[in-house]
């Protein structure tokens, strides 16, 4: 299980918090953001277990809680750098094959930027948006998938509701996808953004799955306005 990183540190003393001072050159924006990188307790977390981001925490408290990610399963990452997802599910699903008398699962990551290898994964450079993605990800898997997950977000144009909107028809894409490679009782995860536009694809993930829930994990920060969906049990 994923342990949430701890502020405290100890009695009688207290947390020391970095501050960065805003350089010559340097947006105070970018100040902030690097302030709020070095005093994440998540980041740090992330350095000490060898994962290539805080994101992963997120995944591995998803799975802690729906226990999709299980020994033998086919896994496809959608937008899979820089990797963090695809470290958590490759150890979760034993694609390494190193836990003895479990079933050994399958990783396919799967981006449009090239991205460093990854043990026991495989990933492709691929728009899963093109017209043969589908059929492309079935050759490789050898079949369908168990889980489809996405931690994607479009790009940010600085206004909300067009960011907004914008992450959402990603997901929606992503969720398309999903039917066309899950398994039949296979999982779906994905992250959207409150904000108004998530009734669509709640409703069309509801006539597909058996069970869907929207979690904010702990690994998400709670200024943040993103959340995931949870499709569970694929009708096919």
């Amino acid at each position: 299980m994923a342990k949430s990183p701890k502020n405290s540190s100890g009695r009688g003393q207290r947390d020391l918090k970095v501050q960065v001072k805003t350089a010559r050159g340097r947006k105070l924006s970018s100040t902030l953001w690097l302030q709020r990188q070095l005093n994440d307790p998540y980041v740090k977390r992330a350095g000490i277990d060898g994962y290539r981001g805080r994101a992963a925490y997120k995944i591995l408290e998803l799975d802690d809680k729906y226990r999709f990610l299980v020994p033998g399963a086919r896994v496809v990452d959608l937008g899979c750098a820089p990797g963090g997802w695809c470290q958590v599910a490759a150890r979760r699903v034993n694609a390494l094959g190193d836990k003895k008398g479990k079933d050994t699962g399958y990783i396919l990551g799967i981006d449009l930027q090239d991205v460093d290898p990854v043990a026991g994964c495989e990933i492709h450079k691929l728009d899963f948006m093109e017209d043969d993605a589908d059929e492309k990800v079935k050759g490789w898997l050898k079949g369908k998938a168990d889980v489809v997950m996405s931690d994607m977000a479009a790009s940010s144009s600085g206004h909300k509701q067009t960011d907004h909107l914008r992450i959402m028809a990603l997901c929606e894409a992503a969720a398309y996808f999903a039917f066309d490679v899950l398994e039949e009782g296979g999982t779906f995860v994905a992250k959207v953004l409150a904000g108004g536009a998530e009734g669509t694809l709640q409703k069309v993930l509801k006539q597909r799955f058996t069970k869907v829930a929207h979690v904010k994990p702990p690994a998400s920060r709670s200024n943040s306005s993103e959340k995931f969906v949870i499709a569970t049990g694929f009708r096919g």
